[in-house]
């Protein structure tokens, strides 16, 4: 499959006459600027980067008139000069000569001829995946994509671009953008052995992808940052665990349940704030399980399925007020955990359940089947069948995801065995319809990639 990884060369119209951008033309000729070493991109600002600024330009509609002749006319060097850094919330650009500019334009701006509030909504506006090419520019840009002051602004002006999060049994974790059709390897966890070959869990929360495990040394948990593009320890739990249920909604990630270090069941529940990187205590839930799911909706947070024990299952369900901070058992709520099948229902994978739109849907283990759940009846509706099976392995190695306004499936498909498997992302958005089987698409194939997924998670930022 070719993916494409550059823009074609943008145009720029000015009093009706079509010219190559003279954004392009300022900047060629220009010395490169060396990235950091962990990323494994082109080393050179390459015409496909300059193109990028006015693009960027063009992509957020501002008018040649609006930009002024100032931009066009600017030499480069004026891009290099100074640095930014975070002065509370909002980037303050330091030129030179120490003098600050909230706001205002002058040629030490970001992008000369315009003020730094323009300059810096047009370049939240642009695609995530050109933040890294944007950061190789100059120590300027380094500074504004490694703050993370573009993502804030983002949630701000309500831009969300999501991005898959994958580990497969034959790769370390490698993320692809949906819009670019990309894949990008992250840096490996530096980790010891023992967290390599364990079982992990994993959760995407603001700007940051969460991998449990445990090491020599007992749980532990590593962050990689999209800002930095670097993995470091994240703080442990109050109480540290495995198999729990959790889900994320913006910058913050619950999880509830699961089991400690000495196999007990637990109920208890715990939130994370990635912009603080702290972990608080929450109430109790009614009910200690372990294997279960948690999800996000209509701004409460949910727990199903599960086992209570180690031979007992659990239909109920939990529901989470944030405002009372308190807890509701719902009698039913997955009755699929106990559905029939070749084997126990405690060798099954916790419940495989997606929220779209603030509508709940599950992949059943045991049918193949996708269902809606109904929230006025507490009931399951069978809407379509699954691309893949899920029954081969109970549920497991099979990500069930939401991604954006789409359901995304992503497990083994082809033939061949071990080294030649192919890992292929389906994609379906429940709101064009329900025909059964011929309207999820594929989105991704990615070869050689095994025939299991270990880890997945979505990251909307």
């Amino acid at each position: 499959m070719v993916f494409r990884d550059s823009l074609k060369e943008p145009k720029v119209k000015t009093e009706g006459t079509e010219h190559d951008s003279p954004v392009m033309a300022g900047l060629q000729g220009q010395v490169s600027v060396q990235p950091p070493a962990s990323f494994k991109h082109n080393l050179r600002v390459s015409e496909d980067d300059l193109h990028l600024l006015a693009y960027m330009l063009l992509a957020n509609k501002t008018n040649t008139k609006c930009v002024g002749q100032g931009l066009l006319d600017q030499e480069v060097h004026s891009l290099t000069f100074g640095y930014i850094r975070l002065n509370g919330k909002k980037p303050v650009i330091v030129a030179r000569s120490g003098e600050k500019n909230y706001g205002k334009a002058s040629d030490d701006s970001l992008l000369p001829g315009l003020n730094d509030d323009m300059a810096l909504n047009i370049l939240a506006r642009s695609s995530r995946s050109d933040f890294p090419n944007l950061s190789y520019l100059n120590r300027k840009f380094r500074s504004l994509i490694g703050s993370g002051y573009l993502y804030k602004l983002r949630r701000q002006l309500g831009i969300r671009e999501h991005w898959i999060y994958l580990a497969c049994n034959l790769m370390p974790w490698e993320a692809f953008d949906p819009l670019r059709e990309k894949w990008m390897r992250l840096p490996r966890i530096p980790c010891d052995d023992c967290f390599t070959c364990a079982d992990k869990e994993s959760l995407a929360v603001g700007t940051e992808l969460l991998v449990f495990g445990r090491e020599l040394s007992g749980f532990a948990i590593w962050m990689y940052s999209l800002t930095s593009n670097n993995w470091s320890r994240c703080p442990l739990m109050n109480l540290s665990r495995c198999l729990f249920g959790s889900s994320t909604l913006g910058e913050i990630a619950i999880v509830a349940g699961g089991s400690d270090k000495h196999g007990n069941v637990l109920k208890s529940a715990e939130l994370y704030s990635s912009e603080l990187g702290t972990w608080q205590t929450l109430p109790d839930m009614n009910v200690q399980r372990k294997l279960c799911s948690g999800f996000f909706m209509d701004g409460k947070f949910y727990v199903i399925g599960g086992m209570l024990s180690h031979t007992d299952c659990l239909t109920c369900g939990e529901e989470y007020n944030m405002g009372t901070r308190s807890w509701r058992r719902i009698e039913n709520m997955y009755p699929g955990s106990s559905a029939g099948g070749a084997f126990h229902p405690a060798m099954r994978s916790p419940p495989l359940v997606a929220v779209i739109n603030n509508q709940l849907y599950s992949a059943d283990q045991a049918t193949n089947e996708v269902k809606k759940y109904d929230k006025v009846n507490n009931s399951w509706n069978v809407v379509k069948r699954l691309p893949v099976r899920a029954d081969s392995s109970n549920g497991w190695g099979l990500a069930f995801k939401a991604c954006g306004n789409s359901l995304l499936v992503i497990g083994a498909g082809g033939h061949g065995s071990g080294d030649h498997r192919v890992i292929v992302l389906h994609s379906w958005k429940p709101e064009e319809g329900t025909r059964d089987g011929s309207d999820w698409s594929v989105l991704a194939v990615k070869e050689r990639a095994g025939a299991f997924v270990y880890n997945c998670a979505v990251m909307g930022c």
